[in-house]
C-alpha cells in the first residue's frame, strides 16, 4: 500500500503532462507551440525544483545551465556546411563536428551538469540570501560569456539553421524524463536527507548529514536536468542570449512559486498554469477576443499579470496553489 501511495506523486504530474500533450494534437497548429513551449516549462521548473524544493536555497542561476544546454546542443547540431556563415568565429573544435538530435541532448544534459559542479563546489557552503546573490552573479557571468564570446556560439546573433525537432512528442517526453528523475532523487535517500537539512540543519548535522554534500549533488542534479531542457528549448525555435536570461528567469521562478516549492506537483502545476495564462496574455497584447468581446492588451501586461498573481500567492497561500503536498488520491475508507 506504501508503494502505492508513493507511486501516485509520480503518475499525477507524468498523467498531468500527457494530458497536455493529447489535448496539443487537437488544437492548430499556431496553438499547438504554445503547448510544446508549455511543456519545455515544466522541464525547466522540475530541474529548479530538484533543487531549491528540496534544499529551500532560492537559486537565481539555474538559466544559466539552461543556457549552457541550449548553447551546447545549437552550436553542435547545426549543419557544419553552414556554421562558417552563421558562426565565423567558431572555434575549430566546434566548427567542424556536427551531432545527431539525442546527441545533442545528452551533451546539453553533460555540459548543464558539470558546469553545476564547478559552480556548486565553492557556492553550496552558502545559505540564504548569500546563495541567492551568488547564483544571481552565475547568471550575468554566463550570460556575458555567452553574449560576447563568438567562439563558443553566435554571440550577439540569434541562433539559426538549428534543427527544430522538438514537436509535442518529444517536448512530452522530455518532460517525463526530467519528472522522473526528480520523483526518483527525492524517493531516494540522498533526497530525504537534503529535505532533512530544508527543515532543520542542525539536526540534520547533529545526525551525521552532510548539508555541504547534500546540496552539491542536488545541484549538479538540477543543473544536468536544466541542461537537458535547454537542449529541447533550442531545437523549439531560434533563441538569442536574452531568451534565457532575466524574463526566463523570472517567468520559471513565478512558476515554481505559483504552484507550490515544496512538491513536485506543484512544480508541474504551477508550470502548465502560469504557461496557459502567459501564452493568452501574449495573445491578447496582439489583439484577440473572448466571448464576443475584443481584447487588445498594453504591452507588458503579461509581466505585470504574472508578478501580481505571484505576490498574491506569497501573501494569500505562500504554500502555493497545491499547498506544497504531492498528488495523492483520496481513497473512500
Amino acid at each position: 500500500m506504501k508503494r502505492v501511495l508513493e507511486l501516485q506523486e509520480l503518475v499525477g504530474p507524468a498523467v498531468l503532462v500527457i494530458a497536455a500533450a493529447l489535448l496539443g494534437t487537437v488544437v492548430s497548429i499556431s496553438t499547438q507551440s504554445y503547448f510544446t513551449d508549455a511543456l519545455v516549462k515544466v522541464a525547466i521548473v522540475v530541474a529548479l525544483y530538484v533543487f531549491i524544493g528540496n534544499s529551500g536555497v532560492l537559486s537565481f542561476g539555474h538559466v544559466s545551465f539552461v543556457a549552457v544546454g541550449a548553447w551546447t546542443a545549437g552550436v553542435l547540431s547545426v549543419p557544419a556546411a553552414e556554421k562558417p556563415a552563421i558562426m565565423p568565429s567558431l572555434a575549430h573544435v566546434l566548427r567542424d563536428r556536427t551531432v545527431g538530435n539525442l546527441s545533442s541532448l545528452a551533451l546539453a544534459a553533460l555540459a548543464g551538469g558539470v558546469c553545476a559542479l564547478v559552480v556548486a563546489l565553492p557556492l553550496m557552503r552558502l545559505s540564504g540570501l548569500a546563495a541567492g546573490i551568488a547564483t544571481f552573479g552565475v547568471l550575468e557571468i554566463t550570460h556575458n560569456l555567452l553574449r560576447y564570446e563568438e567562439g563558443i556560439g553566435p554571440g550577439l546573433n540569434t541562433f539559426s539553421s538549428v534543427p527544430e525537432t522538438t514537436g509535442l512528442r518529444q517536448a512530452a517526453l522530455g518532460a517525463l524524463v526530467v519528472i522522473v528523475a526528480a520523483f526518483a532523487y527525492g524517493r531516494s535517500r540522498f533526497g530525504r536527507m537534503l529535505r532533512a537539512t530544508r527543515e532543520d540543519p542542525a539536526a540534520a548535522r547533529a545526525v551525521g548529514v552532510s548539508v555541504y554534500r547534500q546540496r552539491l549533488t542536488a545541484f549538479v542534479l538540477s543543473g544536468l536536468l536544466a541542461g537537458l531542457a535547454g537542449g529541447l528549448y533550442v531545437h523549439l525555435l531560434p533563441i538569442g542570449t536574452e531568451s534565457v536570461y532575466l524574463d526566463l528567469t523570472f517567468i520559471t521562478l513565478a512558476m515554481l512559486v505559483i504552484g507550490g516549492t515544496t512538491s513536485l506537483w506543484g512544480a508541474v502545476v504551477g508550470a502548465l498554469a502560469v504557461s496557459g495564462l502567459d501564452s493568452y496574455l501574449a495573445l491578447a497584447e496582439n489583439g484577440t477576443s473572448f466571448l464576443g468581446w475584443h481584447i487588445d492588451l498594453p504591452a507588458g501586461t503579461r509581466v505585470i499579470v504574472v508578478g501580481a498573481l505571484m505576490a498574491l500567492v506569497l501573501i494569500l497561500r505562500p504554500s502555493g496553489l497545491t499547498g506544497g503536498r504531492e498528488f495523492r488520491l483520496r481513497w473512500p475508507r
